[in-house]
């Protein structure tokens, strides 16, 4: 399997993951470190927002992935981890999240990937917006995790009420297609095109950043035309990365 594309790769694995039984897990001794990834507030002045995904915890991972938001303002020594986290409900606290901590910790063992990595003036007027959508958000007492609303869910509405960010969710991001309170039609994650859904259940999307998608049971299957790469379930983005529509143009030049 040497030789065979990384995405390829994490396919064969997920098979075979799904024809066997799951592995013994401790939540409570796994891995929650910093991924070294985001800049160190010592380093980096500037206002930050970056946006992170990675596989969600036990079998769900097999499926879908977590993604949460770290900020940080212009000359501040800290991030703020903005994120919806289901199980926070049984404890009788609302499962939406906005505390100081390590933007880019491991998700109970899994390494997240950057999804975006926003700076500078742009990062600092993001992040007003970012926190007054946190703030809007509607569903702050409730979590499902298929079809939603679940911590994807959450983070596709901050895309969707702010500009600045202009990217959207990998495709495994289960939960990203449920539209706020039962919506049919709203702008795409992006907001460079539009999107049909059924509470996250059947529906379509098209945009100029978001490519060609449909969705069927929760599940995404599309096409991204910009930067060439197939939006698969299971597996994620296989192909070129995602990038907000400003710097693939930029690239283009």
């Amino acid at each position: 399997m040497t030789n065979l594309p990384a995405a390829l790769k994490r396919a064969l694995l997920l098979s075979a993951l799904l024809c066997a039984p799951a592995r013994p897990y401790d939540w409570r001794t796994a891995d929650r470190s910093s991924a070294k990834i985001a800049p160190l507030p010592a380093a980096e002045h500037r206002a930050v927002v970056e946006i992170f995904a990675a596989r969600a915890v036990r079998w769900r991972g097999w499926f879908a992935v977590h993604t949460w938001i770290a900020v940080k303002e212009k000359d501040a020594l800290s991030y703020d981890v903005l994120q919806v986290v289901g199980w926070r409900l049984r404890r009788g606290l609302s499962p939406v999240m906005d505390e100081p901590g390590e933007p880019d910790r491991r998700w109970y063992g899994e390494t997240p990937e950057l999804i975006l990595d926003l700076r500078d003036k742009a990062a600092e007027t993001a992040i007003a917006k970012i926190r007054r959508a946190a703030a809007g958000y509607p569903y702050r007492a409730s979590y499902r995790a298929w079809p939603g609303p679940n911590s994807n869910t959450f983070t596709s509405f901050i895309l969707r009420s702010v500009p600045e960010l202009g990217i959207d969710l990998p495709p495994n991001a289960i939960g990203r297609d449920y539209l706020v309170q039962g919506r049919l039609f709203g702008l795409s994650e992006s907001r460079t095109g539009v999107q049909l859904s059924l509470l996250g259940l059947l529906g379509a999307t098209v945009g100029l950043n978001d490519g060609i998608e449909v969705q069927l049971l929760g599940l995404d299957f599309g096409l991204d035309l910009l930067r060439p790469a197939l939006k698969l379930p299971l597996v994620g983005r296989v192909g070129m990365r995602a990038a907000p529509l400003r710097s693939s143009l930029s690239s283009s030049r």
